[in-house]
């Protein structure tokens, strides 16, 4: 059973910010299955088209009209989307429920090598808007990877094995942590943006989207947004809802503020907003990677 997300995270950054995660749920839970775009990729003529390194369109240069109905997104199979925390060797004092956001150095390398050796291709958030709003062709067997919470071993870490691999990543930056310790620094998440990778917004201090009220829109979105539009020199369209809990009562209040997409966890996705709750699930720390692509396949 995994310990009560929203009062280890805030344990956590009362004391030495060396831990967070994004949800309620352990990681091997999964929402009900369609068809898997890492199986159907080779049947697709959406997922055959585009090379790997193809560009996408900036979501705002697509005419309303040419983006899909919300039945139409809904059907589209799903891309898997991986999600990681921190990438470290499990300590003693780590909870056994801790340890699914925990994923041990050897054990994330062999997942990545996996992917790899397995034809899988990362790919960037306006690819995967792209294909859902408008159907336009991704690379074969399309896989995206992120990271939430800004955790320095992701940049230490994952970053250098990515690069490995010619793999790129979409890093959800909680702004609160940066320059801490444990945590990346400014510098490091523009470096990062500069090297292809995508930085999106992940709030100020990962307090929960449905308890927002007046000015914790302000607080936790808008002076973030503008932190890392400074850091970046690019617009931040993308979010990820910490926990990933969200409400509907959220969307229009992304929309509002340029978002075009968010990421949820292994939740139901919203029937009319479909682009603002993209399903995720969390890369556990007890996966080997048969487990991981096996979890891929079956939650996708």
């Amino acid at each position: 059973m995994v310990v009560t997300r929203s009062a280890f995270l805030a344990a956590a950054l009362a004391a030495t910010f060396s831990i967070s995660s994004c949800e309620t749920k352990s990681a091997t839970a999964s929402a009900s299955m369609s068809k898997s775009a890492v199986e159907s990729a080779k049947d697709s003529s959406a997922t055959t088209a585009a090379p790997a390194s193809a560009s996408a369109p900036d979501p705002s240069s697509i005419p309303a009209g040419k983006i899909a109905s919300a039945e139409t997104i809904l059907g589209r199979d799903q891309v898997p989307i991986l999600c990681y925390h921190q990438i470290r060797d499990w300590r003693p004092r780590d909870s056994k429920g801790a340890k699914d956001y925990i994923v041990p150095v050897a054990n994330f390398r062999e997942q990545i090598k996996m992917l790899a050796d397995s034809g899988y291709h990362t790919i960037l958030p306006d690819q995967l808007y792209a294909y859902l709003a408008t159907g336009a062709p991704l690379p074969s067997k399309p896989v995206m990877l992120t990271f939430d919470d800004t955790d320095l071993d992701q940049f230490t870490i994952a970053r250098p094995t990515l690069e490995k691999y010619g793999f790129k990543g979409v890093y959800f930056v909680m702004t609160v942590s940066l320059g801490r310790p444990n945590y990346m620094s400014k510098a490091q998440v523009k470096q990062l943006s500069d090297e292809g990778n995508v930085i999106g917004s992940h709030t100020w201090d990962h307090h929960n989207v449905k308890k927002y009220q007046g000015q914790d829109w302000v607080t936790q979105i808008d002076k973030p947004t503008k932190t890392l539009e400074e850091i970046t020199g690019k617009d931040i369209k993308y979010f990820a809802y910490p926990f990933g809990l969200w409400n509907p009562e959220a969307i229009p209040e992304l929309k509002k503020r340029g978002f075009v997409g968010a990421f949820v966890l292994a939740e139901k996705r919203d029937q009319q907003d479909p682009l603002y709750t993209i399903r995720r699930i969390i890369a556990s720390g007890y996966w080997s990677p048969r487990t991981l692509h096996n979890s891929m396949v079956n939650s996708f």
